[in-house]
């Protein structure tokens, strides 16, 4: 925990010194291992974790997303999207909606053992841009992400900690198709699975993105074991690929509510 969080504040202040306008950090960036030592390490919005991200991101007058932690509050364990403002306050968060239950080659992840579900959509309203705030396995529920953009998302963020297998096989497809269908920005902070001697408690797919809403990749960082880019973001261009592809305006809410007629065709036999 001690030696992440140094990492990410160093990284907090090289974006800010860079003229960020919003620093993302990924999914269980400051602690990630088994569901037991990620609930004995969950934080608290107000503990000196946060505070340390707090106080850089007040000296450089930068928003953070601590993209998402194990985070204990009255009501339990949530996995949490935590936003500081530049002011250096928490200014809300966003607890991750779809929990990662899952069996990846003979490993299971069973987060619901660890937390529970968040259940309201978030969007971080910033001078420049509207954020929608999503976490991780989200990116695989497209229907999260139409909701945030017919909501006035520019921006998707999807700060994750990605398993290498299914990463290896989805993550750039699932990032382009959530910024594709949305005619948005995706930003997609990620973890990395350690060197050769790392005993991880599961590997992780780094190769944190940028998506146009075009589906071009803008950045990706690879495997770098600590990296941090900052991106232009041409708003215009969510403007202009949704009137070129108005999507939007083409959703049919009350279609999709009903359920499908079935046409049953007969088998060749059947039609003797």
């Amino acid at each position: 925990m001690e030696t992440n969080l140094a990492t990410a504040v160093d990284l907090v202040a090289q974006a800010g010194a860079a003229g960020a306008d919003l620093v993302v950090l990924p999914e269980n960036g400051l602690m990630l291992g088994t569901n037991v030592e990620m609930r004995a390490r969950a934080l608290k919005q107000n503990g000196p974790e946060i505070a340390a991200l707090a106080a850089v991101a007040a000296e450089h007058a930068v928003p953070v997303v601590v993209g998402g932690m194990k985070n204990a509050t009255p009501e339990g364990v949530y996995n949490s999207a935590v936003v500081i403002g530049p002011d250096g306050k928490v200014a809300g968060r966003y607890d991750k909606i779809h929990l990662f239950n899952a069996r990846v080659n003979g490993q299971s992840f069973e987060a619901s053992s660890v937390e529970q579900a968040g259940t309201t959509p978030v969007l971080l309203d910033l001078e420049q841009a509207v954020v929608g705030l999503t976490i991780c396995y989200d990116v695989r529920f497209p229907e999260l992400y139409r909701a945030l953009a017919l909501a006035g998302a520019e921006v998707l963020l999807v700060p994750s900690a990605f398993v290498h297998t299914t990463g290896r096989a989805h993550w750039h497809t699932l990032l382009a198709a959530r910024a594709i269908e949305n005619g948005c920005f995706v930003v997609a902070p990620a973890t990395i699975r350690g060197g050769p001697d790392a005993s991880d408690a599961f590997q992780t797919f780094g190769h944190a993105l940028v998506v146009s809403p075009w589906g071009e990749i803008l950045a990706d960082l690879g495997e770098d074991a600590a990296a941090v880019q900052v991106v232009d973001l041409d708003l215009g261009e969510v403007a202009r690929v949704r009137s070129m592809l108005p999507v939007l305006e083409g959703t049919m809410p009350a279609a999709y509510a009903m359920a499908p007629e079935r046409i049953r065709v007969m088998s060749n036999e059947e039609s003797r």
